[in-house]
């Protein structure tokens, strides 16, 4: 019985596990089934628009037209009539169409008669039923659907019948029969359907288009480029008439376009050139023209004169002038990632020569110039001998591995915040800087420059951490309000990634047992959105114990009681410092009520952060004399003011400008430094040779016991402490820095 049991239980089991698959097959095609929708649905409820169950003398389940839309009837059938009584009006029906899950495509059928149809001022301001998909989250989901369309009167009613796939994701049909932009006409539209049909037909349909229009692409593009090589210059360049000398008309130079407008053709000495000029502010004053490319090119050189003359930068930074670049495919699409433009945002010393090159990708098939004065409030730009010749890329292909090297060298990761390596919080006490266990501490380091004139800074955590490594314990950081708070228009974000880089700065400083001074950069006087930044980043960083706030960068052309207690700033006469700002920034210089020193502290403490300040003095913070005579400031209970102190290797009288100041209370030395490079607002003469200057000013420092941050860790802002992106400290500065905080001793030999 045993044996017979048992072997029954194996046969039992054997059948079973050979239905399985069986039904595991049936499942799944069952599951496969349920998830295709089912062809032959038609989604459009009351298509053939003849029920008005409501009698509000408009079709059931569809939308009215705002405007010149009615529900029309002949011979007891009815229709929807779209009629333009006016150029340029967008005349639409609007709809939503729910796609049932597993749609794979759909095949439009509808009647339409056109009449009277005059197109608009575009192409496809036509009489169309446009059309896009959207998915869960409302987004377009692409590829969309075609558009059937007419460009002329049909003969009465014709029947129309389009397919087309459904992309994955797609949840709604918006359906939108317009006369878009027409000068004049009717659209009538009758006995539409929209069903669920089969995708085998609709796909292979749609894969034999595409390989044929490839084919006529590629046929096109072929032609294009044999032409083009045809027509390459006796010189090799792929341009003709470059000079912009010969014109059968005598009044504009041939191949190249007419500008929309501000476009001109002067000559000088016999010699022909174009002129784009405009006046009017936020003008676009842009010349295009695209050439073909032969065959095989893989990089250009482009080389061309020009000359700017009147220009006033519009409202953000590429509102200049400039050359534009795009490289096109043979379908005429953009291709991605073009060449970068060149651009000057200042008037130029006559004619100038200029070159640029760059790598062209195998599908390119044209060449776009677009030389513009692009929306400034005003400006010239006239250029001449243009020169476009095929070149070698591997050059081009060298430096682009350089500068991808360069750029993955330069990144440093963010960090989180690991308390237990920060610095003690910082308190003054008398002229002494004291950490938390009562010791004092020497405060010497680095202004890591960017981000007080870029919003995206690719260098500023690489310079921070340099700095650390150097020997800093403290980094100056500037930064700049409208970044802060994202309103420079390059900014999408509201200033989130820039208030996330300041974030990943002060981390990485901070773990590495450093400070962070964030320095608000701006000169001549505090104004209300100062007052705004200060309330804001104080309280982000309130009794951050890593974290100082130095007020206001650079006072200036104020008097003491202006600079403590706010008041008019008029407008500032002669030329100094401030030739390195804009003429923008120049302007928001002057002429405006400031609010004084003493309102930005005491913004920061309203927030309760008593975080240790520094104050700047007057004279680009060059002189804190005023600071011994009655003028300092109220800390409100804080951890105290550091005054801070800027001095340059033009500036005299240092034991003038602050060191009555020092007989009291502490000092920051926030920049200094020296240059080989002469600063072109100064006299020459006026400007120390920094192999003098700067081991005197360091011995100076330290003799008296000054905090310091020494200007500037970027190769671009003089006076440089380095001299390229690899942080090489320059000779007649970064070395002397870098020995000082690494504790070298300095002696200084006299006081200027």
């Amino acid at each position: 019985m045993m044996t017979c049991s048992l072997r029954s239980f194996v046969r039992s089991c054997t059948q079973v596990r050979r239905l399985i698959p069986s039904a595991v097959l049936a499942l799944t095609v069952g599951l496969s089934l349920s998830h295709a929708a089912d062809t032959g649905i038609d989604l459009l409820k009351n298509g053939d628009l003849e029920t008005d169950a409501n009698s509000d003398q408009w079709p059931d389940d569809w939308s009215k037209a705002k405007v010149g839309g009615s529900w029309e009837a002949e011979e007891g059938n009815h229709f929807i009539r779209l009629k333009a009584s006016e150029p340029d009006q967008m005349i639409m029906i609007y709809r939503e169409i729910p796609i049932p899950a597993g749609a794979k495509a759909l095949q439009l059928k509808f009647r339409a008669r056109v009449s009277g149809l005059q197109i608009g001022t575009s192409s496809w301001f036509d009489a169309r039923i446009m059309m896009d998909f959207l998915g869960a989250d409302r987004q377009v989901v692409k590829p969309g659907p075609p558009a059937p369309s007419f460009r002329k009167d049909t003969e009465g009613w014709v029947d129309k019948d389009v397919t087309f796939l459904v992309p994955e994701g797609t949840k709604i049909l918006k359906f939108m029969p317009t006369l878009f932009k027409v000068t004049a006409g009717t659209f009538d539209i009758d006995n539409l359907s929209l069903t669920v049909i089969d995708d085998t037909e609709v796909k292979a349909a749609a894969a034999a288009k595409q390989e044929e229009a490839q084919a006529k692409q590629t046929q096109k593009a072929d032609a294009r480029r044999a032409k083009a090589a045809a027509n390459v210059q006796a010189d090799g360049s792929l341009i003709a008439n470059g000079n912009f000398e010969a014109s059968k008309n005598n009044e504009w130079p041939d191949g190249w376009p007419h500008p929309k407008t501000g476009g001109s053709w002067p000559s000088e000495d016999g010699n022909h050139f174009l002129r784009l000029s405009s006046s009017t502010p936020g003008e676009m004053v842009m010349l295009y023209r695209e050439l073909d490319l032969p065959a095989g090119v893989k990089a250009l050189e482009l080389k061309w004169r020009w000359r700017v003359t009147g220009l006033k930068k519009g409202a953000v930074p590429w509102n200049d002038a400039r050359i534009l670049f795009k490289l096109k495919d043979a379908a005429g699409k953009d291709i991605p990632n073009p060449p970068g433009p060149v651009y000057s945002q200042k008037d130029t010393d006559g004619w100038v020569e200029k070159t640029t090159s760059f790598l062209v990708p195998e599908n390119a098939v044209s060449l776009v110039l677009m030389p513009a004065v692009f929306q400034a409030q005003a400006g010239t730009l006239d250029i001449d001998d243009f020169s476009i010749k095929p070149t070698a890329p591997e050059p081009l292909i060298a430096a682009k591995a350089a500068q991808e090297a360069a750029d993955k060298k330069l990144y440093v990761a963010p960090e989180e915040p690991n308390k237990a390596k920060w610095p003690k919080e910082l308190h003054v006490d008398g002229k002494k800087v004291l950490d938390s266990d009562g010791k004092e501490v020497l405060l010497q380091g680095v202004n890591a420059g960017g981000l007080e004139t870029l919003a995206t800074e690719k260098h500023i955590m690489r310079s921070a951490l340099v700095g650390m490594e150097w020997g800093s314990n403290i980094i100056r950081l500037p930064v700049k309000e409208e970044f802060w708070f994202g309103r420079n228009p390059i900014q999408k974000d509201g200033g989130k990634a820039y208030r996330e880089t300041v974030d990943n700065i002060v981390n990485l400083v901070a773990n590495r047992g450093g400070y962070v001074l964030l320095d608000l950069h701006r000169f001549r006087a505090p104004k209300p959105e100062h007052v705004e930044f200060w309330k804001d980043a104080a309280e982000h960083y309130k009794n951050h114990p890593a974290v100082l706030f130095d007020l206001f960068n650079e006072p200036h052309d104020i008097s003491w009681d202006v600079w403590k207690n706010g008041g008019f700033v008029e407008e500032k006469k002669g030329a100094d410092e401030s030739a390195f700002l804009s003429d923008e920034e120049k302007a928001k210089n002057s002429g405006f009520q400031s609010v004084g020193m003493q309102a930005l502290l005491d913004a920061v403490r309203s927030t309760g952060a008593k975080n240790i300040v520094i104050v700047g003095g007057l004279g680009w913070s060059g002189d804190l004399s005023g600071i011994a005579n009655g003028y300092t400031l109220d800390d409100k209970g804080g951890n105290g003011i550091i005054y801070g102190w800027h001095i340059y290797n033009w500036h005299k009288d240092w034991q003038g400008r602050v060191m009555a100041a020092a007989e009291k209370y502490p000092i920051l030395v926030g920049e200094f430094g020296a240059d080989e490079k002469k600063v072109n607002f100064l006299p020459v003469e006026i400007q120390e040779d920094p192999y003098t200057w700067v081991p005197d000013m360091l011995g100076f420092l330290q003799k008296n016991g000054f905090h310091w941050t020494a200007w500037c860790l970027h190769p671009k802002a003089t006076p440089v402490l380095i001299s390229d992106w690899e942080y090489t400290p320059t000779p007649f500065w970064g070395e002397f820095a870098k020995r000082a905080l690494k504790g070298e001793k300095f002696e200084m030999k006299k006081m200027r």
